[in-house]
């Protein structure tokens, strides 16, 4: 690898969700990042519809502050601000400012989903975000119970121009655990575009860089670098590095 990776979601900003509880956790997990070959981190929050404290202001002030830390400690791990909006049938009357793109460059938006059939407004949800010009991004789709029944989803995802981003966990799983079957086959399918580690605690982080390492073992080194290193770049505001 001679490109540094890019973790395209992660809850690594302390306190605001069920992701990081402290400061202290936040920093060791970026420490961590680093030490795997990690140069850039989107922050991308819960945006549930009971807490309303994620705007796209609180994300950049908590990103901002977030970065102040690691640089103050010499830790050269990038962060940007970004979002993970929960789908859910009232979305579509989401407010601006809950809107939480990736870098909050209005290009890409993470979303999530957890249904045991696809619902009904998963379609409407969809258009209504890529009216607003936004690619939407659907995060680890292998541990939704709808894929899991159907794997086939991936094509009407593809199909309603959909991205999907492989949660590294899922490649830690047990062997015969449905998310790491999907996992595996979605990734050897070419059906991701994006790996993302979906950070949560240092514990938690373990796992999903040994997923890491099991993942270029299955697929190798060229694939898993195009969805760590390369399609994450897309992401980043233009000039960034």
């Amino acid at each position: 690898m001679t490109a540094k990776r890019i973790d395209v979601h992660s809850h690594l900003i302390p306190g605001v969700d069920d992701g990081c509880p402290t400061l202290e956790e936040s920093i060791r997990c970026a420490r961590m990042l680093v030490a795997a070959g990690y140069s850039h981190c989107f922050c991308t929050p819960h945006i549930w519809p009971t807490d309303q404290r994620q705007t796209r202001q609180s994300l950049a002030q908590w990103t901002a502050q977030l970065q102040d830390r690691l640089a103050a400690m010499d830790i050269p791990l990038t962060l940007l601000p970004g979002g993970e909006l929960n789908l859910h049938p009232a979305v579509t009357h989401t407010p601006p400012q809950r809107i939480i793109s990736m870098a909050l460059a209005d290009r890409y938006i993470l979303v999530d989903l957890w249904a045991e059939r696809l619902p009904e407004f998963f379609t409407p949800a969809v258009k209504w975000l890529q009216d607003m010009g936004l690619t939407v991004i659907l995060a680890h789709p292998e541990r939704m119970r709808a894929v899991q029944l159907d794997p086939d989803l991936a094509r009407r995802f593809a199909d309603m121009g959909v991205l999907l981003q492989g949660n590294l966990q899922c490649f830690a799983d047990h062997p015969d655990a449905n998310p790491r079957l999907i996992a595996e086959q979605y990734l050897l399918e070419g059906r991701y575009f994006l790996l993302g580690s979906d950070t949560h605690n240092v514990e938690g982080l373990r796992s999903r860089l040994q997923g890491l390492n099991n993942a270029i073992a299955l697929a190798g080194q060229q694939l898993i670098d195009r969805l760590t290193c390369e399609n994450p770049r897309k992401l980043l505001p233009e000039g960034a590095g």
